[in-house]
């Protein structure tokens, strides 16, 4: 009996110390193929010192040799119930809907499209006198995609403005009269259409929710009537986000990552004018919300259709992706079926643990305090005057924070692991953060430019 014991528990640490070794090489193959190289040679390091005290007591039997099995298998039973056994799970109650509207004029945006000189621009800082000596800093600089600018290139801004460009001629398309017959739908049927039409299209995830007065700018800011107040028309909003390419935002602050920026919010407003579109064409109204026109705070109508919560850097955090998207919506009168909101308190007390993106943040506009009541709700909230005078200095939108964000990782088996551990333990989610640390760094640099994007290569 004792020897059947001791072969059962040699057996059992052996196949422990192969499972684990198998693991975290497949891990470091995963690693290797995102070209994360730290992570590479970390996880395969890991493998071999977390897998060798298993493989040394089931293969090489010695005195106590059945109290180190123990105690070893006891140690992995421990690691996987950190994973697995739901730990700190709370319900969120405190209501965080926002109580008063946001202005567009207030945003940097619109702010930076004031003329100087012009009435609009002394009209605007006589009721905001004690924001002009901030917003002059960032006028004193060169500019978002100009020459001058501390990260300029003339090819990869160029591209940048081409994308951007290509979003301005939707901008005719957006919110044109819809067909005079309409066409009767079933609510579930056309939700469903419309949601797998929309990821066919390149979405990541689309998800609807009720229009609601706070989902909405206040006034409009950077189109005309300036100033005219946004009234509430549509009963319902679809919103939905699109992948950034995880490779070219590895090189932020560095121009590839407003090349890729401006090539999402070119492909997300593709998708929303078509969706747009294809409901007028049914004979119900509908407007697309996109890149430099919009009528809503996309964050707030995202989050109520279920595709998030607003993290720590103030953007919308997906399941999938963490901020790595861009987000556009569609309002319509077309009856939908809404998503349910399902708060995840994990992401919240992720946020308030990391703080990574914090660290990173050239600018320091990123705060490392916790939640405070800000307007009534509880929520973090970015400096964006000192934000966006860092990307009128650089010339690009910077990107550091999304780039190092944890949830940003790609949408593959191994993250997905990650992820469920953070979702479903607090446990995990304080080994989580510094491992992340570990792996790839607590303020990782910016990778070199690709040589194909390395236009001055054959001077240097």
């Amino acid at each position: 009996m004792q020897v059947n014991l001791i072969h059962f528990l040699s057996v059992l640490t052996a196949t422990i110390g192969v499972l684990i070794f198998g693991l975290m090489f497949g891990a470091a193959i995963v690693s290797l193929k995102e070209r994360e190289f730290r992570a590479t040679g970390r996880i395969a390091l890991l493998g071999v010192l977390l897998s060798l005290p298993y493989l040394v007591v089931g293969f090489m039997p010695f005195p106590y040799h059945e109290t180190a099995a123990l105690i070893l298998l006891i140690t992995a039973g421990l690691a996987v119930a950190i994973l697995l056994v739901p730990v700190g799970q709370k319900q969120i109650t405190e209501d965080d809907t926002p109580k008063i509207r946001v202005d567009e004029r207030d945003i940097m945006f619109a702010r930076a499209h004031l003329l100087p000189g012009s009435e609009r621009f002394e009209e605007y800082y006589r009721r905001k006198p004690d924001i002009k000596t901030l917003d002059d800093k960032f006028r004193a600089r060169p500019g978002l995609l100009s020459k001058g600018s501390t990260y300029f290139d003339p090819y990869m801004f160029s591209a940048a403005e081409a994308s951007f460009e290509a979003v301005g001629s939707f901008q005719s398309t957006i919110d044109q009269e819809p067909a005079q017959e309409r066409v009767h739908t079933d609510p579930e049927r056309i939700t469903e259409f419309i949601k797998q039409w929309g990821r066919k299209l390149g979405a990541v995830s689309v998800g609807v929710t009720e229009l609601r007065d706070y989902h909405l700018y206040s006034h409009l800011g950077r189109n005309e009537p300036y100033g005219k107040p946004i009234e509430l028309e549509y009963k319902f909003a679809i919103a939905l986000t699109v992948e950034m390419d995880k490779h070219m935002l590895d090189h932020a602050p560095y121009g590839p990552t407003v090349m890729e920026s401006a090539q999402q919010y070119l492909a997300s407003g593709a998708i929303a004018v078509q969706v747009a579109a294809f409901i007028r064409n049914l004979g119900y109204p509908a407007r697309a919300h996109i890149d430099g026109n919009y009528r809503v705070v996309c964050p707030l109508v995202a989050r109520d259709a279920g595709l998030g919560e607003i993290g720590r850097m103030g953007l919308l955090m997906t399941p999938e992706l963490g901020p790595r998207v861009r987000l556009a919506v569609v309002t319509t009168d077309l009856p939908l079926t809404v998503d349910q909101r399902t708060r995840d308190y994990s992401v919240l007390d992720f946020c308030a643990r990391c703080k990574k993106c914090a660290v990173v943040c050239p600018s320091k506009s990123i705060s490392f305090d916790d939640r405070a009541e800000i307007d009534g709700v509880k929520r973090w909230q970015i400096n964006a005057e000192s934000c966006f005078t860092y990307w009128s200095t650089t010339g690009t939108d910077c990107g550091r924070c999304v780039r190092v964000c944890p949830y940003s990782h790609p949408d593959n088996l191994l993250h997905n692991i990650v992820r469920f551990g953070v979702r479903n333990s607090s446990l995990f989610r304080a080994l989580a953060v510094p491992m992340d640390d570990f792996l790839y760094g607590k303020n990782p640099p910016p990778l070199d430019l690709p040589a194909w994007m390395d236009v001055d290569a054959d001077e240097k």
